[in-house]
């Protein structure tokens, strides 16, 4: 699957991801071959580009759970765009409390973990996108922790308002590693246009300014006071951001794979709080079955000399308890490595996971299918 830009369309290319239309309409399903006239409607739709199957590419699979996230994805942006664009001006919102209300029933009473796909975000439209996900993510954090009514609600709402601050600047910032000085303007922003609104519970306006001082405090590497520390909504809405800027997909740089971006959250417990990171591991899949995998393998020769190699493999079998310990299946040397084993653990690490062109984490169904019978071994 490869990107291709708005303008460099051609009839015949074959879609690799769906487009809907404001209300969540399927427009153009994956694997149609575009036409002269849908390549002048798209670019009626302000897209920067399209994910586009190569020849002889066959379609990827996606489940309904899937489907349905990136439906639910479109439709929402151009619900937050329009409600946005209103606050800023001072003017009432059109929907927020609808858009509210449809995040926590889709996403905070969930029994399984779903895939979060990001999707391409460009300066004019990350903001929204951002946003989104961070209610999304928010909302599945806080319903493994059981949160819920008014709170559950003040969550959602101040996650989709964070960020407010974003739409006064000339550029937007689309990542994670944001000047410590344009953090505080943001908040400053932030801060400003809510008040101004004046349409919002204080208890959301005063959780809105918790995370974003967290936000402002991550920047600037100053200590993070206790009580603001112990404040687990704002601590939810804190590494609901932080994990979408890290993951978010840009049209210039690399996202950071879910893989690194977890092991960030949680190699940092002084900044996030291991409870709410907990939480959101349970929610969302990471390292799963059919998942393709890159290793460092280290060897202890009998010379004493030391070696290291990077395998691919796959997981097949996932590790709740310890999500960076799975079994996986090396390729080339067909060995079977149990990584929660102290002996394996001590040589074999996951380094990242290997990644399609859309983001999407590389599974491998028929090799999955062959080893699936196995039980536990190890290297």
């Amino acid at each position: 699957m490869i990107f291709v830009k708005v303008d460099d369309l051609k009839a015949g290319m074959r879609l690799g991801k769906p487009i809907y239309n404001k209300n969540g309409v399927l427009l153009y399903d994956r694997d149609t071959r575009l036409s002269m006239q849908a390549i002048y409607g798209i670019k009626n739709f302000n897209l920067m580009g399209l994910y586009i199957l190569e020849p002889a590419e066959p379609l990827p699979p996606m489940t309904e759970d899937d489907i349905n996230f990136e439906r639910f994805q479109t439709m929402s942006v151009f619900s937050i765009r329009e409600d946005l664009d209103l606050i800023a001006l001072g003017k009432k919102d059109k929907g927020l409390d609808w858009l509210v209300s449809l995040v926590i029933k889709n996403y905070s009473t969930l029994d399984h973990k779903i895939n979060f796909v990001q999707s391409l975000r460009s300066s004019e439209d990350f903001v929204y996108k951002h946003v989104l996900n961070v209610a999304i993510l928010s909302a599945l954090i806080a319903g493994q922790l059981g949160v819920k009514g008014g709170r559950l609600n003040s969550i959602i709402k101040a996650a989709v308002l964070h960020d407010i601050g974003v739409t006064r600047l000339n550029e937007v910032p689309d990542g994670a590693d944001v000047d410590p000085e344009l953090r505080r303007v943001i908040k400053n922003n932030t801060d400003e246009i809510l008040r101004t609104y004046g349409e919002l519970d204080d208890d959301v306006l005063k959780l809105i300014s918790q995370m974003q001082e967290l936000y402002v405090r991550e920047g600037t590497g100053d200590e993070i006071p206790e009580a603001l520390k112990m404040n687990v909504n704002a601590n939810i809405l804190f590494v609901a951001d932080t994990y979408d800027r890290l993951t978010a997909m840009k049209s210039e740089t690399e996202p950071t794979s879910e893989i690194l971006a977890v092991r960030h959250l949680l190699d940092n417990e002084d900044t996030y709080d291991p409870m709410i990171v907990n939480a959101l591991i349970k929610a969302i899949n990471i390292l799963y079955p059919g998942v393709c995998v890159e290793l460092e393998v280290t060897k202890e020769q009998i010379t004493g000399e030391v070696t290291t190699r990077i395998e691919k493999g796959l997981v097949i079998r996932g590790n709740e308890d310890a999500i960076f310990e799975p079994i996986v299946i090396a390729f080339n040397s067909n060995t079977m490595y149990d990584i929660s084993l102290p002996t394996v653990k001590s040589e074999v690490k996951i380094v990242d996971v290997m990644k399609t062109m859309d983001n999407r984490i590389q599974l491998d169904r028929d090799l999955l299918d062959q080893y699936a019978p196995l039980g536990p071994s190890h290297g």
